[in-house]
Parts: structure tokens; C-alpha cells; sequence
């Protein structure tokens, strides 16, 4: 099944309680979104905060219906979650009492259909992909932030999803830990080919990692231009940032961040119209 995910006319509204003189009134997260990624790609979506970026992801997910609209994967209609894709989180939400091959297995023992064996030795080929085969027997506390984000990342790709889904993963990491962290999920991505979706606010994080980048406007959140990235990686990774393809990428994608807001009135009586 092809892992192409595609979003059409997609509206999501959430109901807010009242609060003191504030009456219960409906927020409108998304409204009239487009999105397509195509197979095998790495899509980064990045816009400001509060536009709807990891609502986006859930609902790719499964995890949220749309009020109006569709979300399919591979022609079928996205009903819940699945098999078919993994998630990786800011937060590193690695259970504490097993080691870093104690977490992926129990990913692998929770999806079934392997016995003890095979799925210790998946685990530890998941764990050499992240280059973490000597921290094996390491318990969480015992491992830094990147360490963790990297058994995180392990496990999810441990029962071999179609699509990833990444929500500003490095965000908490610091900066030459992200890098190196966003260098490696590139190597992970090409030995793989698994399809990945990842939301970052990090604008140059978004051109180093995307094929594409898909800008969203602030809220409602719609996509207002998805750009095609083409950098020249042909000599070391780290100079691909420095390079003058990559700062045109920054600066258009700063352009379309940059445009004018609605005032909050302004987009009530959008939502209104419309």
C-alpha cells in the first residue's frame, strides 16, 4: 500500500468552555487545508506558534477526526490510529524501568506476531541504526537527551511504519545535539525510505530536513505555499547550512512567516462569511 498521505478541505473545530464573563464559543484550529506528501519523502511543516502544526499531525495520525474534510493515507480514509505509522514526540516518553532495547522491544512485543528471540534481535538492529548498540543496557536516566530522542526514534521505526510522524522532536535538545540529531535522521531516512512528516517552528531545521516545506499561515491554519528544496549535499553536511541555496530557502519561507496577521476580529468575521 502506497504511503502517500493526502488532506482535502480539511476544518477542525474545537469547542472552549466559557470561563467567567466568556461564553463557551467554538475555536477554529484549521480551516480550508491542502496538504499532499508523497511517498518516500521527508515533508517538513513549519508556521508559528498556535497555528495548528501538531493538530495537522494528529489527525494524520488518527488520534483526531476532522470537523469537515478528509484525511487519507495510500487512498484509504484515515478512521484512527494504526500500524502504519509511528510517532516520535518532543517528550521522549521512553518507560523508565526498562533499558533502551528493553523500550523497543516492548513496542515489538506490543504489536505482536514474533517470538522473544526475533524480536530482541530486531531490536538491536534498530539500536545499530541509531548508532546505539553499546548503550543497549542503559536505562533512560543513564542516557542524554539525544541518546533518548534516539531510542525514541528506534522504536517507532522498530515495526517498520510507512509514515513517521515527528511533532518538533529536538526541540529540548540544545543546538549542536540537534544538528548532529537532524544529520542523523537524514542517514536513518535514506537506509530506510520510510515516508516522515516532521513539524518544527525551526525554520532552518525545516530546509536542512525537508525535500519540501510546507508553510502554514497563523490561525486558522491553512498551507500558504509548499516550497521544493533542492541543496547541492554533495560535500559535508555541515556546510550545506552555510551554503547560499540554503539561505534563499530561509529567507522565502521567513516571507511568507512574515506577512500580516488578521486581527482576531478580522478572522471571526472570515470564519463568519465563510
Amino acid at each position: 500500500m502506497t504511503s502517500k498521505i493526502q488532506l482535502r478541505d480539511v476544518r477542525q473545530v474545537f469547542r472552549v468552555r466559557g470561563q467567567g464573563d466568556r461564553a463557551a464559543h467554538d475555536f477554529v484550529a484549521l480551516d480550508r487545508l491542502d496538504l499532499d506528501v508523497k511517498q518516500g519523502e521527508i515533508l517538513t511543516i513549519v508556521g508559528p506558534s498556535g497555528c495548528g502544526k501538531s493538530t495537522v499531525l494528529d489527525l494524520v495520525c488518527g488520534l483526531t477526526t476532522p470537523t469537515a474534510g478528509s484525511v487519507d493515507i495510500g487512498g484509504k480514509r484515515v478512521t484512527g490510529p494504526g500500524l502504519d505509522r509511528g510517532v516520535v514526540f518532543q517528550q521522549y516518553t521512553l518507560l523508565p524501568w526498562r533499558t533502551a532495547l528493553g523500550n523497543i522491544d516492548f513496542a515489538l512485543e506490543a504489536v505482536g506476531g514474533r517470538k522473544k528471540a526475533e524480536r530482541k534481535q530486531l531490536a538491536r538492529q534498530y539500536l545499530e541504526l541509531v548508532g546505539l548498540t553499546e548503550f543497549a543496557d542503559r536505562y533512560p536516566h543513564e542516557l542524554s537527551g539525544g541518546m533518548k530522542q534516539r531510542v525514541a526514534i528506534a522504536r517507532s521505526l522498530s515495526y517498520q511504519p510507512q509514515v513517521l510522524l515527528m511533532d518538533e522532536p529536538f526541540g529540548a535538545l540544545d543546538a549542536q545535539t540537534r544538528e548532529r540529531l537532524q544529520e542523523e535522521l537524514l542517514q536513518i531516512w535514506r537506509r530506510t525510505g520510510t515516508t516522515i512528516v516532521f513539524i518544527t517552528h525551526d525554520i532552518e531545521e525545516a530546509v536542512f530536513l525537508g525535500q519540501r516545506v510546507a508553510v502554514m499561515s497563523t490561525r486558522p491554519g491553512r498551507i500558504v505555499e509548499t516550497i521544493n528544496v533542492v541543496l547541492d549535499r554533495t560535500t559535508d553536511e555541515s556546510d550545506v547550512r552555510s551554503s547560499a541555496q540554503f539561505a534563499k530557502y530561509r529567507h522565502q519561507i521567513w516571507e511568507h512567516l512574515r506577512q500580516p496577521v488578521l486581527s482576531t476580529a478580522a478572522q471571526e468575521e472570515v470564519h463568519r462569511v465563510a
